[in-house]
C-alpha cells in the first residue's frame, strides 16, 4: 500500500505507462480510503522503524510499538581482505534510486559491484560504465563474501528502514547512504558519535549523484576512522535474539493487558 501513499511517484510518475497511470490516477484515491479504514481494526501497531512509526501517527492517526528487525549475524563474518571496490545490493526498482549511484560512480571511476535483479537491470546497464560490474542475484557465501571484502556499501534510496546496511554492519564495512529514512536509525554517521561509539558510515543530504561523489570521497579521506569490530558490535544490537525478545515482551504485555481488562469487565458484570 506504501506504493498509493508516499512511494507513488517513484512507480506511477512519468517512467510508467499511461496505462498504469491513468489507472492509479482513477483508483488512488478510493484505495487509501480503504486501507485507512482497514487500519481501524488493527488492535496493535508494531513499527519495523521510528520513521514509520511516523508514518503511521500520520497516516492512520494511531501509536505504534518500534521494533527494528533482525540481521542474522551468524551469515556475515569481518574479513582481513578487502578490495577496491563498493558495493550495492538492491533489487533493481525505481525506489532504490540505483541510477543515481551509476551516475556518481560512472564519474568517480572507481569499480562497483552491483548485486540483484529486477526491471531496471537493462537500462541500469546501459547506463554504467565499464568500472560497475552487474552479478545478479547471488548465493548466501558469495553475498558474505562481498560483504566482508567491500571499501564500502552504497545505499542510495531510501527505505522503511533496511536490513542491508546491517548486513554490511555486521561484516565490519561501512555504509555511504542517503540521510532518510530508516537508515538513519541503524547507522552511525560522523556527525551523531557519542557515549564514545565510532561511526558506522557517511551520510550524503541531497539524493544527487554530486552529493554522493562528494561522501564516498570524504569517506576515503577518513577510511581509517572505521574500525571493522566495532561496526560488527553495533550490528549485534539489531540481532535476531533482541528481536525475539522484544517481540516476546511485547506480545505478553498486550496479552496480559487483555487479561486483566477481561477481568475487570467480570467482575463489573
Amino acid at each position: 500500500m506504501r506504493y498509493v501513499w508516499d512511494l507513488h511517484h517513484a512507480y506511477f510518475g512519468s517512467n510508467a505507462s499511461w496505462v498504469a497511470r491513468a489507472g492509479m490516477a482513477l483508483f488512488r484515491g478510493y484505495l487509501q480510503r480503504w486501507d485507512v479504514r482497514s487500519a481501524e481494526r488493527v488492535d496493535y501497531f508494531i513499527a519495523n522503524s521510528t520513521n514509520i512509526a511516523g508514518k503511521i501517527e500520520r497516516l492512520y492517526g494511531r501509536a505504534s510499538q518500534v521494533i527494528y528487525p533482525p540481521v542474522d549475524l551468524d551469515k556475515f563474518y569481518i574479513s582481513e581482505r578487502q578490495e577496491p571496490f563498493y558495493l550495492i545490493v538492491s533489487a533493481l526498482v525505481p525506489y532504490k534510486s540505483i541510477q543515481l549511484a551509476i551516475a556518481a560512480f560512472n564519474e568517480l571511476k572507481l569499480p562497483l559491484k552491483v548485486v540483484g535483479e529486477g526491471p531496471l537491470r537493462n537500462s541500469l546497464e546501459r547506463q554504467a560504465g565499464e568500472n560497475i560490474e552487474f552479478t545478479g542475484w547471488v548465493d548466501d557465501s558469495r553475498l558474505a563474501k562481498l560483504y566482508a571484502e567491500c571499501e564500502a556499501l552504497i545505499f542510495p534510496g531510501e527505505e522503511d528502514f533496511g536490513i542491508v546496511p546491517l548486513e554490511a554492519q555486521a561484516s565490519g564495512r561501512p555504509v555511504i547512504a542517503y540521510a532518510k529514512g530508516g537508515c538513519t536509525e541503524s547507522i552511525i554517521g560522523l556527525d551523531d558519535c557519542s557515549n564514545g561509539a565510532g561511526p558506522t558510515g557517511i551520510f550524503f543530504s541531497v539524493a544527487t549523484p554530486r552529493s554522493l561523489i562528494e561522501a564516498v570521497r570524504r569517506y576515503q579521506a577518513i577510511r581509517q576512522l572505521f574500525d571493522p569490530a566495532a561496526l560488527r558490535r553495533h550490528a549485534s544490537q539489531f540481532s535476531r535474539t533482541v528481536f525475539k525478545t522484544r517481540m516476546e515482551q511485547f506480545v505478553n504485555a498486550k496479552l496480559q493487558q487483555r487479561a486483566s481488562s477481561a477481568h475487570q469487565n467480570a467482575q463489573t458484570v
